[in-house]
């Protein structure tokens, strides 16, 4: 089994990448033979985005400000969160079926492919309803920061904190997905709970949680540098020192993710035992 695991030092880079692209662009040209579906869920993850904009909106007619964060400074978090779960969904969405496929054997012929197998699972489906997130929550991120009076010499970082959103978000899901070779079932539940996490936590100011939660989300379970830490540190909440937290996190992050998948890769026997 040793000789299956995933990001195996033997394999090249650039064959790991080409087997991930080729397989993307399959399931693009796929996604692309049926127009109308994929219209409808990129509008669901649109309306999605709307909700949240429009939530946002109604507070900040009732309240100046949350914990002295601002309108705009909101939609920063908001959007960048948006954007995480969007490119997650699009470059990476297979990762979700880790279950299925270890209860049904599935992994078995992709342990026989000459390629890693997390990049196969990972490549396997894209979720179209990422579409509308990364477009809408992007747009979100672009009025938050003109709303915000960001220098546009920030752009860079900006960039930066949008492509770095994604890959923890990612590397984080595929580390909870891979508890499933252990904990045998369809749902991949941690990787749900850090989702809800998220969502309940991380698209508002981080300092207004009791400290467990702060801790939760900053040490433990990192999510709060998918987007809390970049926003805080370009809106000035946040000394510019943290900023560096944001890449050894993701840099962590893949790594945790690479070794808990190889882990489980040599835990798995195929259904059935």
């Amino acid at each position: 089994m040793a000789d299956t695991l995933p990001l195996k030092r033997t394999v090249p880079a650039r064959h790991v990448f080409a087997i991930y692209w080729r397989t993307w662009g399959a399931q693009i040209r796929s996604i692309i033979e049926y127009p109308a579906d994929l219209w409808v869920m990129a509008s669901a993850g649109a309306m999605w985005n709307i909700l949240q904009f429009a939530f946002i909106a109604v507070l900040f007619a009732n309240v100046p400000d949350v914990a002295g964060w601002g309108y705009h400074e909101m939609l920063l978090l908001s959007g960048l969160l948006s954007v995480a779960g969007g490119l997650n969904a699009l470059f990476w969405d297979g990762i979700w079926s880790t279950g299925g496929m270890v209860l049904k054997g599935d992994i078995d012929y992709r342990i026989t492919r000459p390629a890693p197998v997390v990049i196969q699972i990972g490549s396997a489906h894209i979720g179209m309803q990422s579409i509308g997130e990364v477009v809408f929550g992007t747009a979100m991120f672009a009025y938050g920061w003109i709303g915000a009076g960001i220098s546009p010499a920030l752009l860079p970082v900006g960039v930066l904190a949008l492509v770095v959103a994604g890959i923890i978000e990612s590397a984080l899901v595929t580390a909870l997905c891979a508890v499933n070779f252990w904990i045998k079932g369809h749902m991949s539940i941690f990787a749900f709970l850090m989702i809800d996490l998220q969502g309940n936590s991380m698209r508002l100011p981080l300092g207004i949680f009791p400290t467990a939660v702060r801790v939760l989300a900053m040490f433990i379970v990192p999510v709060a540098f998918v987007n809390f830490v970049p926003v805080a540190v370009l809106t000035g909440h946040m000394n510019a020192w943290w900023l560096i937290g944001t890449p050894v996190t993701a840099l962590a992050a893949i790594l945790l993710a690479a070794g808990v998948y190889r882990l489980g890769l040599r835990s798995y026997d195929s259904s059935g035992h």
